[in-house]
Order: C-alpha cells, then sequence, then structure tokens
C-alpha cells in the first residue's frame, strides 16, 4: 500500500499520512482528506510503503483536486520559509495557494438549477401565511413569469433553498437543470482604468541606460542589484526597460510593490506599455477566481508580467528571468502576523534559486540592503539626477514660540494659499488619520481610553465616534466627561479630518481632498481620487503615507509636513531611519515636473541630524552615521534577532509561558547567543489579550538558525492552549 504524507493548514507539525487506496497521488498533489472531524485540502510532500502508527490504522485520502501538482521548486521555497521563520510547513503551503484551491471540493462538478412556477399562484399563495413576507415576494416573482435561480431566490428570500425544495416536492414549481458558465478564460486586464500616456517609450538618459546596460549583464545568473535612485529619478523606466530585455529572451518577470493602492496604476502603465505581453496582477483586492485565474496563468507561463505585492512572492513562475522589488524599504513587506516573512528577503532567495538576477530598488534604502551594497555582497547602480526637474527646496518652520491654528502654522497656511492662487497643488501630510489623537476632558483630566487595548481612542468627528486603531472597537463620542460630568471635551491633537477641516475653512473655494485608510474604503475609492488629482481636479491633497510613495502629480509643488516630531520620541532603535526614509519619499512628490517644488516640515527640532540630512538630501551620509551607531549598539545589520511574541487574556498565562520559554532559551544558549529579559510589548494589551516578548541576538544568520532550530521544538511542549505565541524572525519592530 502506498502511503501519502500530506502537509495541512493547522498549527502542529506535520505531515499526516494517510493510506492512497486505489488513488493515484504524485508528490505535490493536492488532496482532499479527513482531519478530525472536518474535511481539508492539504500537499503531498513524499510517498512512503508504510507508517510509523501502522496501516490499518490510517483514513484515507477522498480525492486528488484536479490541479497540477506543485513543482519541486514551489515545495523547495515553502520549506525554506517553514525552516527559517519557524512555522508549520502546511500552514506555509496554504498560505501559497488561491483560496479556492483550498476547498476540499474545489473542481467538482456542482450541478445548477432553475425554478418556476408549475401550479396556479392563488393555490400556492392559498398555503402561505399572510405574515410570510418573505414567501409571498418569492412567489410574486416566479408568478411574474420569472425564471430564479438559486442565488437570485436567495437574494428575495433567504430562507429560499430550503423552500424551494419543499415547493418542488409539493407540485407547486419544477425546476431544471442549467448548464455551469466557467469564469476562468479570457484575457485579464487592470479592473481600474486609470490615465496614462499613449505608447510611448521615454528617452532613457545616460544614468538609466547606464544601470539597465550593466543590469542585463547578469540576466540568467543570480546577482543582488540595490537600484538607488533620488525620488523622481526614474527608476520605474529601468524596471520597464530590463522587463522589455527579459520579455524578448521569453522569460518572465516578477515585480513587486509595497501598496495594493500602487498596483492598478503600476499594471496600467506596464500594460499600455507592453500591449502584446499578457500582465497580471495579484494582491489581496481580487475575487477568489479571478486571483486563481492569474496564479494560474503565472504559473503555466502564459503571464510575462507578474505584478503583485508581498503575497505575490510565492506565485510559481516557471520561465523566471528577473525578480524587481521596488520600494524595497518599504515596512509593508513584512508580514506582521501568521507566517511573519519578509517578501523582500524571500524574493532574493527566490532569484538565487531561479538562478536570476534580483533588483531591490529605492531611493532611501534599508540599511540592511544598503550595508550589503556596502559590503560587496549587492552590486549596486545609481540614479543620482531626475531627468525633468530639480530636487525640491526643503524649509522648517520652527513652531516653538508660534500659534498652531489645528495645528497649522501662519508660514503653512500662507505658503498654501499662495500655491493654490498659482493655480499648483499642494500636499498637506500628516501620518494620523482621524479627527484628533485624544479626546481630553480638561477639568479632571480623564482621556478617552479603549476597554481593550492599552491605546486611548481616536475621535472620528465626521461619524461622532471613538474608534481605537488597534483592535477595531467603536463607540459614541461621550456627551459629557464619565468622571466629573463636565460637557466641555475638547479634541486633543491633529489627524487627517481635521486638518482637512480647517484648511476647507481657511482656503475659501479651495478644493480640499482628504486621502487615508478611512476615506479610500470604497472599491476603487483611491483610484478614482488618483484620476481626479492628475485631471487637476483637487487643489490641496492631505493625506497620510498612502500618498507618500509611488505617485507623479506633475502640478504638486508644494509638500506640507505635520506632526513628524512624533518619531523622534519612539523608544525603536529604527525610529529615526524611518523617518527620514518617510520624509524623503513624502518630500519626493514636489516639483515632479517642469514647476521647482517646495518642502515644509513643522517642527520644534529644527536642528536634528534627520531634518540636517532631509535638507541636504543626503541619503549617504545619514546611513553611514547611522551604520556606524548601529554597529556601536550593536544592533542590525550588524546581529541577527528573533522574537518570541506570546498573548494571553491572563497575565499571568503570558508571563508564565515567556519565562518558561527564556528557562529553555538559556539552557540551550552558548557565548553567540543573547537571551534578554521578557518585556510587555509596546501595546500591552490588544483586544483583551496582554502582550510580552523575549527578544533572543545572535551574531550571524547561522548562528541564529541552529539556536531556533533547537529552542523552537522544546516551546511546542508548553500545554497551555490559553497562549498564543510566534516566534518573529528578523523583526521589523520590537
Amino acid at each position: 500500500m502506498t502511503i501519502a504524507r500530506v502537509e495541512l493548514d493547522v498549527p502542529v507539525v506535520g505531515p499526516f499520512d494517510y493510506a492512497t487506496g486505489d488513488t493515484d497521488v504524485r508528490v505535490g498533489a493536492l488532496v482532499a482528506v479527513p482531519f478530525g472531524r472536518r474535511r481539508q485540502v492539504g500537499v503531498v510532500t513524499a510517498l512512503a510503503e508504510s507508517s510509523p502508527i501502522g496501516n490499518s490504522r490510517l483514513r484515507f485520502v477522498e480525492r486528488v483536486l484536479p490541479v497540477e501538482p506543485l513543482t519541486a521548486e514551489t515545495l523547495s521555497l515553502a520549506a525554506f520559509c517553514a525552516d527559517y521563520y519557524r512555522h508549520p510547513l502546511g500552514q506555509v503551503l496554504a498560505i501559497t495557494l488561491p483560496t479556492l484551491l483550498r476547498k476540499p471540493d474545489y473542481g467538482k462538478r456542482v450541478q445548477a438549477w432553475e425554478y418556476r412556477l408549475a401550479a396556479a399562484a392563488s393555490d400556492v399563495k392559498a398555503n402561505i401565511e399572510p405574515r410570510a413576507t418573505g414567501q409571498l415576494r418569492l412567489l410574486r416573482a416566479l408568478a411574474s413569469g420569472e425564471v430564479l435561480d438559486s442565488v437570485r431566490a436567495r437574494l428575495i428570500y433567504a430562507g429560499a433553498p430550503r423552500l424551494l425544495l419543499e415547493w418542488v416536492e409539493k407540485g407547486w414549481i419544477e425546476k431544471r437543470a442549467v448548464r455551469a458558465k466557467s469564469s476562468l478564460s479570457g484575457r485579464l486586464r487592470p479592473v481600474v482604468s486609470v490615465a496614462v500616456a499613449p505608447n510611448t517609450v521615454p528617452t532613457l538618459t545616460d544614468e538609466q541606460r547606464q544601470a539597465v546596460d550593466v543590469i542585463s549583464e547578469t540576466l540568467g545568473q543570480f546577482v543582488p542589484w540595490l537600484l538607488h535612485g533620488v525620488t523622481g529619478s526614474g527608476k520605474t523606466e529601468v524596471y520597464l526597460s530590463l522587463i522589455e530585455r527579459v520579455a524578448a529572451s521569453g522569460k518572465q518577470t516578477l515585480l513587486l510593490v509595497p501598496e495594493i493602492n500602487l498596483t492598478p496604476q503600476l499594471e496600467a502603465r506596464v500594460q499600455d506599455r507592453f500591449p502584446d505581453l499578457e500582465v497580471v496582477s495579484l494582491h489581496s483586492g481580487l475575487a477568489e477566481r479571478e486571483r486563481l485565474a492569474r496564479w494560474q496563468q503565472a504559473r503555466a507561463g502564459d503571464a510575462a508580467i507578474v505584478l503583485g505585492t508581498r503575497l505575490a512572492v510565492f506565485t510559481p513562475m516557471p520561465q523566471l528571468g528577473l525578480v524587481i522589488v521596488d520600494e524595497e524599504h518599504d515596512s509593508s513587506f513584512k508580514q506582521a502576523e501568521s507566517l511573519r516573512y519578509h517578501a523582500r528577503d524571500i524574493a532574493v532567495y527566490v532569484a538565487k534559486s531561479a538562478n536570476v538576477p534580483v533588483v531591490l530598488g529605492s531611493a532611501t534604502p534599508s540599511l540592511e540592503t544598503y550595508a550589503n551594497a556596502l559590503s560587496g555582497r549587492y552590486r549596486s547602480a545609481s540614479l543620482t539626477l531626475r531627468p525633468v526637474a530639480r530636487a525640491p527646496t526643503v524649509e522648517f518652520i520652527d513652531v516653538r514660540k508660534q500659534h498652531l491654528d489645528h495645528g497649522l502654522s501662519a508660514d503653512a497656511l500662507a505658503a498654501i494659499g499662495d500655491c493654490v492662487g498659482r493655480g499648483e497643488q499642494c500636499l498637506v501630510y500628516i501620518n494620523r488619520r482621524g479627527f484628533a489623537p485624544v479626546l481630553l476632558c480638561r477639568a479632571c483630566g480623564w482621556m478617552a481610553q479603549c476597554q481593550r487595548c492599552s491605546a486611548r481612542l481616536t475621535l472620528h468627528s465626521r461619524a461622532l465616534k471613538l474608534r481605537c486603531h488597534y483592535c477595531g472597537h467603536q463607540e459614541l463620542v461621550h456627551r459629557a466627561c464619565p468622571d466629573c460630568g463636565n460637557q466641555d471635551l475638547h479634541g486633543l491633537g491633529q489627524g487627517t479630518q481635521r486638518i482637512e477641516e480647517a484648511l476647507r475653512a481657511q482656503l475659501a473655494g479651495a478644493r480640499v481632498l482628504r486621502v487615508d485608510s478611512d476615506s479610500t474604503r470604497r472599491r476603487n475609492a483611491f483610484a478614482e481620487m488618483r484620476n481626479q488629482i492628475r485631471s487637476e481636479q483637487i487643489d490641496v491633497l492631505v493625506g497620510t503615507q498612502m500618498l507618500a510613495k509611488g505617485h507623479d502629480f506633475p502640478k504638486l509643488t508644494l509638500v506640507v509636513i505635520l506632526g513628524a516630531d512624533h518619531a523622534l520620541y519612539s523608544s525603536d532603535y529604527r525610529a529615526a531611519e524611518r523617518l527620514f526614509q518617510q520624509l524623503m519619499q513624502v518630500a519626493g512628490r514636489a516639483g515632479r515636473a517642469d514647476r521647482p517644488g517646495r518642502v515644509l516640515v513643522q517642527t520644534e527640532f529644527p536642528s536634528h541630524p534627520v531634518y540636517k540630512a532631509l535638507a541636504r538630501q543626503a541619503f549617504a551620509d545619514y546611513a553611514a552615521d547611522l551604520l556606524a551607531e548601529r554597529r556601536r549598539s550593536g544592533f542590525p545589520p550588524y546581529v541577527y534577532q528573533a522574537v518570541l511574541r506570546a498573548e494571553a487574556h491572563r497575565e499571568d498565562q503570558m508571563w508564565s509561558f515567556l519565562r518558561t520559554a527564556a528557562g529553555k532559551a538559556l539552557s540551550l544558549t552558548d557565548a553567540d547567543v543573547t537571551v534578554y529579559d521578557c518585556v510587555p510589548a509596546p501595546i500591552f494589551r490588544v483586544a483583551g489579550r496582554y502582550r510580552g516578548q523575549l527578544l533572543v541576538e545572535a551574531p550571524n544568520r547561522v548562528a541564529m538558525r541552529y539556536f531556533l532550530a533547537r529552542w523552537h521544538p522544546t516551546l511546542n511542549t508548553y500545554k497551555s492552549s490559553l497562549v498564543r505565541w510566534v516566534i518573529d524572525v528578523d523583526p521589523v519592530e520590537l
């Protein structure tokens, strides 16, 4: 008897053995199997002749899904991620698959039915209670001569599936089979139409041409490249020129971007440049069938270009010739839950496995990538000039002795007014959504606090609600202070809503648009806003980091930055690096065409090194200072870190687990690995769960992997199901 060793999407280390019986099973096949009282889809990772638990006790594989088995390359990638990020292989494999392929009944032919009235409507109505309004609505639809399918019937009356079966048995209605239509064929185009230039190929600058030439020389071999280009220097055009050369050789390109909101814009630009090539995008905003169809196109080699967010890094591409990671420094490439992988690092592994070059592009590279380029592990190509415009001038508004009107200084308001008066566009950047971060009672000092988190509720004035941006809890705004009864409550601090309202009041007639995660929740809302901006229907933008990267608005000449000082108070050693990257990115939105750009930063610390470096646009100098500081302090990229994160509804259970884990870690460590004390997480309580963490450090990746391989199994022996925990390898936040 052949035994299939199957990895399942469960938080338990597999594999699980199943008898195959008469079913033809191959390694890599997706199979439906019983697991407990459920049925699950798993991946066969090996075949054997016998099982340690005895062949007679095995359950059988129910069916093989009608999908080509996963390739050895896909299985190898999943095994690497499971080992490196200390995550069950079955869950890693499940993450890499489209949702539809995780359903046990995928590929089964489901018979659809249509229903029509077979008896007199009056006879049927006589048997329906007058108060059964849903049943009467369904009868009226059938009596009108309409032929209903199951979906339409359910929309009319939620209980239609059961009711229709009863009426069929009574002979009141009749049903007939209908042929199901396939939705997995046809050429896929961008869902959102984005205005782009007609088929034109810009002339490359000398720097761009040189970058394309040197990277092209390494096609067909694994070479990691850092493409370091200032904002507006034309990195995207370098990408497109490289893709053109790769496609000419019959190979595929994987292009990763950090934000889903950037995907339709870039997809339309790529499709316009290559109208004869199949371009597909993969991201979380796609419907299940649409994502599966695009995944299948990439896997079959039909898609020449795959454009996607971090999850697209797992897409199987048999003819892969190039991997590109745009804005490689962006923290959104790091998955924050479940399998905590970093898509940039996985992209390097994918390129190495396929023996192709990988291009990491950024105006402000992460210090890890930049250190690799300085050491020679990565090759580098630089774009130091903007093809059209000059770098914007950066000025600072010292607000220590100024009166601020809803967070805006008089100088900032004057500059915004002048910009709008010239018919140009302005971006007011503040990385806080909502109206105000705090609702305060000045009589007694009470502040609106989330009852489930160690965080304050944010005031959203238009919805008249207080919302927690950590757990999603929301409640109505208090009419009076719950402690002292004072009715004069104040919103303290500024958010995007407050700035938007202030600008509308100050700039009569100006067209103000707020762009944040609240205003873009509706499907395609961000694409519509982007088209409004490009068609010059907007004068002033108020936005968060959604507008900080990847956008090119020719008439935007002024950027005003508010609230940047908050990052200077952070205890995270990466805070200065992130702030500088953020400011450089958002400053780069100004003056990208033939009009000069200007950046105004409101701050209480105009002489801070971050702001001095921003004024000089001196990434290399500031990065060198940060790297020297990291080396002295013993922080990445000069050490490697892993964090054990734990949470529980009871604080004592969480601390008990972490202390037990720390004891086991100390018993395994040698001189190379440092185990720190257990500490609370920065936000100690989220959604009613207490959170803590334990940091371990090693001088190199080999030592860290060796330690985790011994430590991780000991953690799995902890029996309490009341504590959730995960090992976060190479964390980006502590």
